[in-house]
């Protein structure tokens, strides 16, 4: 039994090789017509029934490729159908073919990517498949955002030439008038913090860090505890809060009161 189980893994990790090998060939149309092409990305331009045009090139930092008769091309930031049209277009405007039928073959993603990085379920670099990749769509392709993340994005990119950093409430992704889901471009960076905690100890049944929630009271932090034991009293309670200048200050608050980051609650015993 042990070496059947064996053989199946051994082909289970040669089918999921087989199939990257194999994605990494996979003609344009399988990313989506809308794939933008990026620096980095190779691509395999051919013409047909002109052998001698056929090139492997990757694509350049400045969107460009080198390609036979026509020099310098543009190709960085358009669809794989767009930059077939303009390669033909060059070749038949400079005569070298009287009808040129241009195909671009997508060998290796490289190009066009954007970040997700921090508290989400699978950081990492995603491609940029479609030209309306919104911000919503890249925190998805990440698996989302994980229990342990914030509530915000940090987004990094550069937006009309100019280096951009935003802060930006996840709940304005899905408000259509916030218009804060904005496009994606290649190199974009999302950023996800971890949530805020606080702390809360004494007599309380269950001690420790707990995440806070937005507009989080002394009460609901409270409950998040599960509350006091018999022996804890509500009067009293001590908020350990570190001020601006960096001291730790020890206040009293009521329970409507707001709790802070890094807040540690103290619940003293009852005397009676």
């Amino acid at each position: 039994m042990s070496l059947m189980i064996h053989v199946r893994s051994m082909l289970a990790r040669l089918s999921l090789a087989v199939l990257a090998s194999a994605a990494a060939l996979l003609p344009a149309s399988s990313w989506g017509a809308d794939y933008l092409i990026g620096p980095g990305d190779v691509l395999r331009v051919s013409v047909f029934q002109n052998a001698d045009l056929t090139l492997e090139t990757r694509v350049g930092e400045d969107g460009t490729i080198t390609y036979p008769l026509i020099g310098n091309v543009k190709v960085g930031g358009s669809t794989i159908p767009a930059a077939e049209r303009r390669i033909a277009q060059l070749l038949k405007e400079g005569g070298f073919v009287l009808k040129p039928q241009v195909s671009i073959l997508l060998m290796t993603v490289r190009g066009s990517q954007v970040s997700v990085l921090g508290q989400v379920n699978r950081p990492g670099r995603y491609p940029i498949e479609t030209a309306n990749m919104r911000m919503a769509d890249a925190l998805a392709t990440a698996g989302g955002i994980a229990q342990t993340g914030a509530d915000t994005v940090i987004f990094v990119g550069t937006r009309e030439g100019k280096p951009t950093r935003q802060v930006i409430d996840v709940e304005n992704l899905f408000n259509p008038d916030a218009g804060r889901d904005f496009l994606m471009h290649s190199g974009d960076i999302l950023y996800v913090q971890r949530a805020p905690v606080f702390y809360i100890y004494g007599e309380v049944q269950r001690p420790g860090s707990y995440r806070l929630e937005r507009d989080m009271t002394v009460m609901q932090g409270l409950a998040a505890g599960g509350g006091l034991t018999p022996k804890g009293t509500q009067k009293g309670l001590r908020i350990h809060r570190r001020s601006n200048n960096g001291k730790i200050q020890t206040l009293e608050l009521g329970l409507d009161d707001p709790l802070q980051a890094n807040d540690v609650v103290y619940v003293k015993e009852s005397l009676f």
